[in-house]
């Protein structure tokens, strides 16, 4: 029998009712033939209530106490819904990440998948079991819980599709599908029914919430189609695969990131790998590293950081402070608007018009980031809702 990989995003198992009719979506799938891994995030908002609740007690938790306090939440989604599948007389066991062979690197709270063994899952399955996987966690070489970062279920499910040869790995959140834009932004961004590996992660990486990237990495590798869909009604949802034939050249989506932070750092009074090295401690990770020192300006490296899972953002800024002293400032007004498609800064045109957009809307551009699939802009936090709904029109019509 096939295998099929399902993954359910908090939202979708928000609340008992919600979890029942999980069951009842994973119970029709079985029915249909398939053997069923279920991979699941926590309730709602379990994990940032728990966050929440560890800043109440440190305003910077130890890292391997936070990541043993947050893997609480997908343990008591997973055990949940195998007791509402066996309620329907459908046979199901759950099982941590650690239990079920996702071993990690040891960098706690965004730890990467380093191998999955899914020994006892292939067992279960055989015995003719539903397996619920609690995701967004593994275990480390060095027998430490450890967590995969914000949307790290996804990683999980598509791993696991991945070690599995499973024939799809199915993402189902609330809304059915990608969209070119944020909906909440752009009231008419259109559904995607197919994207590249390649747009989906730049899109992902850039702030899109829809997939996690690193999943969307593991996909790639291993040629796993992922179906991004609704958990409620029957949309066809969007597809993300290799596609033949030649590339798309239009813009396929608009995201922006909000929650983003510049570090800025006196080039000739920092050694710049000096502070890749004291970032890299701190698991602090940048998306974008550029320079400005022409025409007799200070030389000064500017560094993009993503705060989505920057824990003890104070402790790093005392840190920083102590260290590097006034050569090293971090700004947090700052946002990015990215617009993604193949062929994207083959020429100016592109970034020309986003330019001119930006100048229309009296946003001050402070950086570009290009890339083959990617135009980036850095902007003030204020132009970021409206400029992608800008850039959304421009280049999308809509």
């Amino acid at each position: 029998m096939p295998i099929v990989v399902q993954k359910y995003g908090g939202s979708s198992v928000a609340d008992v009712e919600k979890i029942r009719k999980v069951a009842q979506r994973v119970k029709a799938k079985r029915e249909a033939g398939y053997q069923v891994v279920v991979v699941v995030s926590a309730m709602g908002d379990t994990t940032d209530d728990l966050l929440s609740l560890a800043k109440q007690v440190s305003p910077d938790p130890p890292r391997r106490e936070l990541d043993m306090l947050l893997t609480c939440g997908e343990r008591i989604s997973m055990a949940l819904l195998s007791m509402a599948l066996q309620e329907l007389e459908v046979p199901a066991i759950s099982f941590t990440g650690s239990q079920s062979g996702i071993i990690t690197n040891d960098t706690h709270s965004q730890a990467r998948i380093v191998e999955v063994r899914p020994y006892r899952v292939f067992e279960e399955l055989d015995r003719g079991k539903v397996v619920i996987v609690a995701g967004y966690q593994g275990v480390s070489y060095k027998k430490e819980v450890t967590t995969l970062g914000r949307g790290g279920s996804d990683t999980t499910a598509v791993a696991l599709a991945a070690a599995l040869e499973a024939e799809a790995c199915e993402i189902y959140s609330d809304v059915d599908g990608i969209f070119s834009a944020d909906p909440r932004v752009v009231p008419d961004a259109r559904k995607l029914e197919s994207l590249t590996y390649d747009e989906m992660q730049e899109l992902a990486s850039a702030g899109a919430k829809v997939l996690n990237a690193q999943a969307v990495e593991f996909a790639k590798a291993k040629g796993i189609v992922i179906l991004a869909r609704t958990a409620h009604g029957q949309g066809t949802g969007t597809a993300v695969q290799e596609l033949a034939g030649p590339a798309d050249t239009r813009v396929k989506g608009v995201t922006a990131e909000q929650e983003m932070a510049v570090l800025s750092a006196a080039s000739e009074r920092v050694r710049l790998p000096e502070l890749l090295e004291f970032l890299d401690a701190r698991g602090v990770r940048g998306r974008a590293l550029s320079f400005d020192g022409l025409l007799g300006r200070e030389p000064r490296a500017y560094i993009a950081v993503p705060l989505q899972d920057v824990h003890g953002l104070e402790a790093v800024q005392k840190d920083l402070a102590t260290r590097f002293g006034d050569d090293v400032s971090l700004q947090e007004q700052v946002g990015t608007v990215t617009c993604v498609g193949a062929g994207i800064n083959a020429d100016w045109g592109y970034l020309s018009r986003a330019l001119l957009a930006a100048e229309e809307l009296g946003a001050r551009v402070h950086a570009v980031h290009t890339s083959p699939l990617q135009l980036s802009l850095l902007v003030d936090k204020a132009y970021l809702k409206p400029l992608t709904a800008r850039l959304h029109r421009e280049f999308l019509g809509t």
